[in-house]
C-alpha cells in the first residue's frame, strides 16, 4: 500500500499562551537554552528529509515578532507565519489554508515539544507516505491509569485500566492533507488533537514507536528536564 508522493509540509499551532508555565510570553517564546521552544521545533521539523515547508500559527498580536524572530535563526525549510486562532483547532485549520498546492501530507507538531528528534518526524512523515492516513507517536504508558467517577465529594475508582492497551501520544502527527482537512471540515466541537477529529469522522490512526524526547514542556519542571536533555546534545554534538 502506498500513500501521497507529493510535498510535506509541517504546521505548528503555536498561539496558545501556556499559564502552566507561568505569566510572560506565550509558552511558545519562552526559551530553551537561550532560543525560544517555537524555533527548536521548527528547526526540528525543518530538518527532516521529509519537509520542505513549515507554517506557524502565531498569537494575532505576535505575528509580526514571530515572523522576525525565525527570520533571525536558521531554519532548513521555507517558513511562513500567519494568525492563529482562539483555539488549538482554529490555528491548525488557518495554518492548512495558507499551504501550497502542491503540499499533500501534513505534520502538526505542538510548539511545546521542542526536542523532537528528526528521526521520528521523518518516522511519521513514512508511515504516511507508505498508505496510513493518519498517524500519531506514541509510548507506552508506564504508570497505572484508573478511571474515577464523583461520588458524594470525593473521587472513587470505577476501574483499572489495562495500560498494556495505552499509548500516551505525542507530535507530529501525521495525515494526508485531504483527510486531515475532511477532519475539520466535519468537526463540531473542539478536540485535544487532530487524531482526534480523524477518529470523530470514521478515519483509522495508526500508531508509530514515540520518543522520550519529544515530551511536551508545560510546566517548570519540563522546563528543567528540557534544558537537560539540550545541555547532553550539546555535549555530544548531536543538535539538529
Amino acid at each position: 500500500m502506498t500513500g501521497p508522493a507529493g510535498t510535506a509540509a509541517g504546521v505548528v499551532p503555536a498561539a496558545g499562551r501556556g499559564e502552566r508555565l507561568g505569566a510572560g510570553a506565550p509558552k511558545a517564546l519562552r526559551t530553551l537554552g537561550g532560543v525560544p521552544l517555537l524555533v527548536h521545533a521548527v528547526r526540528a521539523l525543518a530538518a527532516a528529509r521529509a519537509v520542505g515547508l513549515v507554517v506557524v500559527a502565531a498569537p494575532p498580536e505576535d505575528v509580526a515578532q514571530v515572523r522576525a524572530l525565525l527570520d533571525d535563526h536558521e531554519v532548513a525549510a521555507e517558513v511562513v507565519v500567519v494568525a492563529g486562532g482562539a483555539t488549538r483547532q482554529e490555528s491548525v485549520r488557518r495554518a492548512l489554508a495558507a499551504l501550497t498546492p502542491d503540499v499533500d501530507v501534513v505534520l502538526v507538531h505542538d510548539a511545546a515539544r521542542p526536542l523532537v528528534p528528526v528521526e521520528l518526524v521523518d518516522r511519521v512523515a513514512a508511515a504516511v507516505r507508505h498508505g496510513a492516513p493518519a498517524v500519531v507517536p506514541g509510548l507506552p504508558v508506564a504508570d497505572t491509569v484508573k478511571r474515577v467517577a464523583p461520588v458524594d465529594g470525593s473521587e472513587q475508582v470505577v476501574e483499572t485500566l489495562d495500560r498494556s492497551a495505552l499509548r500516551a501520544v505525542q507530535t507530529p502527527q501525521g495525515f494526508r492533507r485531504d483527510v486531515l482537512e475532511a477532519a475539520h471540515a466535519a468537526a463540531t466541537d473542539d478536540a485535544t488533537d487532530d487524531a482526534g477529529l480523524v477518529e470523530r469522522a470514521g478515519g483509522s490512526v495508526t500508531v508509530v514507536p514515540g520518543s522520550e524526547e519529544a515530551f511536551k514542556v508545560t510546566r517548570p519542571l519540563d522546563l528543567l528536564l528540557a534544558e537537560a536533555v539540550l545541555a547532553r546534545r550539546r555535549a555530544n554534538g548531536s543538535l539538529q
